[in-house]
Formats: C-alpha cells, sequence, structure tokens
C-alpha cells in the first residue's frame, strides 16, 4: 500500500502493508463509551447568550450542505434548492449563503449552471451511493462523472462489509483510488456510523479514511438509523483533532441525518469549539448535512431579531 501524502515516519508505516495497518489501527487508543456519551450530555446543555446565539445560527447556516438526495429528484427541484441555497431568507439578505448542494451525480451539472460565481460549491454523492455495493470500476466512473459534471466535493461511502470483515487494506485502497478520481475536487468519506456498532470501530475508520487522504470524514448517508450522533461526532472530531497534532494538517467533520433544529445544530457547533477546537468553526472544516435544518435556523434566526415567533410559513419548504 502506498501514503496517499507525505506522512511522518509512524503514519507512513502505518500504510506500509496490510499488516502494518491493521497493527495501528487496533493500537489506537480504546473509545470510554461512558465517558464520551457523558461529555457529549454535558457540553449538550450549555446555554448561549442572545448575540452568541444569533452568530452561532449564522455560522451554522454556513456551513449547511443543502441537499436532496431522493429517487424522485428532478431538475426543477435542483434548481429551486439551488435559489435557496443563494438567497436562504429572500426578504433577509443579510442572511449568509449555504457551503454547498449535495446531489446525486446525474443533477450535479444542473446545480453548477445554477450556482456559479456564487461560492456555493456543488457537492455529489458518488460510489454506489448509500449501499457502495459496487464494482471499482463502477464507483470510479460514477466519481469521475460527478467531477465532469461540475462537482467540486464528493461524497463517497467505504465499503462497510469489508470493514466490518476487517479488510483495512481494502478499504483504504479504494479510499485512495477515489480521491485520485476526484482530481481537483475534495474527497468527503462517508463511515456510515450506524453500521459500525462501537465507537472504537468509528475512531478506526476515522482513522483509516484519513490516512488514506480523505479531505472530510463524514458520519453517515443519512438513509441508516441510527444517523449523526453528538458521541459519535465527538470520536471523529477527536480524530481530526489527534491528526493535526501529528501532522499539522487540518481535516474536516461531517455530521449528517437526523440533525434538524437550531437547538441541535448549537450543540453540535459547541462539541467542536470544545473538542477539536474554535479553528474548525469553519466551513472549510465542519459542514451539517441537512434538508430540513435550513428552514428551522431561518426561523429562530427571525425570532432571534424580531422578538417573535415567525412560523413556517415564512420560510420557503423544501
Amino acid at each position: 500500500m502506498a501514503a496517499p501524502t507525505t506522512l511522518p515516519s509512524a503514519l507512513a508505516d502505518a500504510v506500509r502493508d496490510e499488516s502494518s495497518l491493521r497493527r495501528f489501527l487496533h493500537g489506537l487508543p480504546g473509545v470510554d463509551q461512558v465517558g464520551v456519551e457523558q461529555r457529549a450530555a454535558g457540553l449538550g446543555t450549555r446555554s448561549i447568550k442572545k448575540a452568541s446565539k444569533l452568530y452561532a445560527i449564522d455560522l451554522a447556516i454556513s456551513m449547511v450542505d443543502l441537499t436532496t438526495l431522493e429517487g424522485a429528484d428532478t431538475h426543477g427541484k435542483v434548481r429551486s434548492l439551488a435559489a435557496k441555497a443563494r438567497r436562504p431568507d429572500p426578504e433577509r439578505p443579510d442572511v449568509p449563503k449555504v457551503a454547498a448542494v449535495c446531489v446525486y451525480p446525474d443533477m450535479v451539472k444542473t446545480a453548477a449552471d445554477d450556482l456559479v460565481g456564487t461560492g456555493i460549491n456543488v457537492a455529489s454523492v458518488a460510489t454506489a451511493f448509500p449501499s457502495g455495493r459496487s464494482t471499482m470500476d463502477i464507483k470510479l466512473a460514477d466519481t469521475r462523472f460527478a467531477v465532469e459534471q461540475g462537482a467540486a466535493e464528493v461524497d463517497m461511502v467505504i465499503d462497510r462489509g469489508a470493514f466490518l470483515s476487517g479488510r483495512y487494506g481494502q478499504v483504504f485502497e479504494e479510499i485512495v483510488k477515489i480521491k485520485e478520481a476526484c482530481g481537483d475536487a475534495h474527497l468527503k468519506v462517508i463511515l456510515e456510523t450506524g453500521e459500525l456498532v462501537t465507537y472504537d470501530n468509528v475512531r478506526r475508520a476515522s482513522w483509516l479514511a484519513l490516512l488514506a487522504g480523505g479531505d472530510f470524514i463524514k458520519t453517515s448517508t443519512g438513509k441508516v438509523q441510527p444517523a449523526a450522533t453528538l458521541p459519535v461526532t465527538h470520536v471523529m472530531l477527536q480524530a481530526v483533532r489527534d491528526w493535526k497534532d501529528q501532522t499539522g494538517e487540518l481535516r474536516g467533520v461531517k455530521p449528517a441525518g437526523g440533525i434538524r433544529t437550531t437547538k441541535d445544530a448549537i450543540k453540535y457547533l459547541v462539541a467542536v469549539h470544545e473538542v477539536a477546537g474554535p479553528e474548525w468553526l469553519d466551513p472549510n472544516l465542519f459542514r451539517f448535512g441537512a434538508s430540513t435544518l435550513l428552514n428551522d435556523l431561518l426561523m429562530q434566526r427571525r425570532t432571534q431579531l424580531d422578538g417573535h415567533y415567525s412560523g413556517p410559513d415564512y420560510v420557503t419548504v423544501d
């Protein structure tokens, strides 16, 4: 196996071969389940004053990957989503733009055409999303097609069957090849943490994805429950923090699936600040994968500014 980037010697040794990779991943410190769940619950009770809450809402809006990943998606729906990404609240031009619009590969060109010059990225799921069950040739073709159509970000899914069977080298090589196929596009590696069962597996999968060159590690496809959870996100934030300590490189985290309210989003932002550090409070390093979260953020933003609850009729419904 070959390291995708120049790594410190200890990490370069970890990816020398299958045995070295297994030894490294199983040598990672075990996750204290009680400890991580208690810390996540404790940080989730933090209260924020009004001025800070408005800042947090705007920051969360700027971190949203506005997403539609349904079999019934149409080009018209994607164009509407792109319009909402550009102007989340048409009556409030000071509302930040979202970070990206995430769609299936065949919808990428439609989104890209509508978002030219906006600074909003187009993200595309790929590699036989959401199952990841296909041949390598098809996964690579899926990735290349998305990038050719205009995707600046690719969200791939790992082969959870291979990972859970202990075939870590296979998963590593797959990520390396998909990263190469991405060219200049950023790669988000979806771990599908709801299928990994244990926090130790989440930590191992996070490090595996980072070693293979993933720019982001992402919790979920949103198609499997449980999807994103605070304790799992804590483990992933610890991984990118420790990665930076060892390599000097900043890598991102994206929780996706089940984050629907402003209250939930703020809990995640607190976790980012306290677990990884304030550097990660940046759309380039933290994202929310969401289809409905933005509506609640916009309603709560109006409440903060106007002093009363506006209700859902004041924002567009996706």
